[in-house]
């Protein structure tokens, strides 16, 4: 903890940013080491002015409030990964502006850097829904961590899906690694934190404040090898994610809509922009196989379930009903008929 305490100083030091802040341990090892640095190492260091090498200097900070942010780490069980700890994610820290460190709840692995971000609207259509749920099995049962925002609609039916599947999940969180946003997502959080983790750079009791979700954003889209907007209107936040993937060199996907839904004109164009448009996770594997180098699991499984194989564990009956739905809405009194099966017999298998 009492490397951690430089860790956080040196984040409070006034003018130093993200960037700088990185270029700063790169060049002087560790926040302690800057701290003890001589005015002329610091000067000789780009981005750093004689403002801000009077403030490293003359800084004396909060200790009391840093302190108190290092007890409450210590007593919620929470875990600091900094940018020269080896548990630091590889696909985070090789862009730009990588937070100098992460509040982490839960457990961040060596494989989640096969990752793939699925984000979009909060009010999701049943349409999006499917195509998320679907999207986000596939790439689970394939061993690719999925990771979003954990809002409402399409993100958390992302983590959903992986969890689910029995896959792993990161949650990028817009406010303090000790608040649950949106609330009503507390049993889904605890679900994350035991199948992957929730991530925060914001210091403990940060409230969710819409000034924080576009500095999230760059997280979840650096946390990946490529981002998935499911669904977006034109004045939608995951279009941010969509343009931080792009400006961090990583690939980006989007699912196409009705060209007549407020829900799809984000996607829509997207796609003209020049995202890879997809129906289906093997699109995003296609894309993405030069870095995958290899390392899916389950490979089989997963195309003995894009083959249509796993209709061969249903009965006559469940058959029958999986061959006339799709991802279109569908009366279930069309469903009896297509199938030719009683009420009973159609509801019992739906529900």
């Amino acid at each position: 903890m009492g490397d951690i305490y430089y860790w956080i100083a040196l984040n409070s030091v006034p003018g130093i940013g993200r960037v700088l802040y990185k270029r700063l341990i790169e060049h002087l090892g560790s926040p302690e080491a800057v701290f003890s640095a001589a005015p002329s190492e610091l000067n000789n260091i780009d981005g750093i002015n004689e403002k801000i090498v009077r403030e490293i200097r003359d800084f004396k900070g909060d200790k009391e409030k840093i302190g108190d942010e290092l007890s409450r780490i210590k007593s919620a069980g929470i875990t600091i990964i900094t940018l020269k700890d080896d548990g630091y994610p590889q696909n985070l820290k090789a862009i730009y502006d990588p937070p100098p460190y992460l509040y982490v709840n839960g457990v961040l692995k060596n494989e989640d850097r096969l990752s793939v971000a699925i984000v979009g609207s909060r009010s999701a259509t049943n349409y999006g829904r499917q195509m998320t749920e679907a999207i986000g099995r596939e790439l689970s049962l394939l061993g690719i961590t999925i990771v979003s925002g954990m809002a409402r609609g399409i993100d958390s039916f992302a983590h959903l899906s992986a969890l689910d599947a029995g896959g792993r999940t990161i949650a990028v969180q817009g406010c303090g690694i000790d608040i649950v946003y949106p609330p009503e997502s507390k049993r889904l959080a605890e679900r994350i934190k035991g199948s992957g983790a929730l991530v925060s750079e914001f210091p403990f009791g940060t409230p969710p404040e819409a000034v924080n979700f576009p500095q999230r954003n760059r997280i979840i889209s650096g946390l990946c090898l490529g981002t998935v907007v499911v669904e977006a209107a034109d004045d939608s936040g995951s279009l941010i994610t969509a343009n931080c993937a792009l400006e961090q060199g990583r690939d980006l996907f989007a699912i196409p809509g009705n060209i007549t839904s407020r829900q799809s004109s984000g996607t829509n164009s997207l796609i003209k922009r020049g995202a890879r448009l997809i129906g289906a996770a093997d699109d995003i594997i296609e894309e993405l196989i030069p870095q995958l180098k290899g390392e899916l699991k389950n490979i089989k499984e997963f195309k003995s379930l894009k083959e249509g194989k796993v209709v061969s564990n249903l009965s006559d009956e469940e058959r029958a009903v999986f061959n006339v739905i799709s991802l279109e809405p569908k009366h279930i009194d069309k469903v009896m008929m297509d199938s030719k099966l009683p009420t009973n017999k159609v509801s019992s298998i739906l529900w």
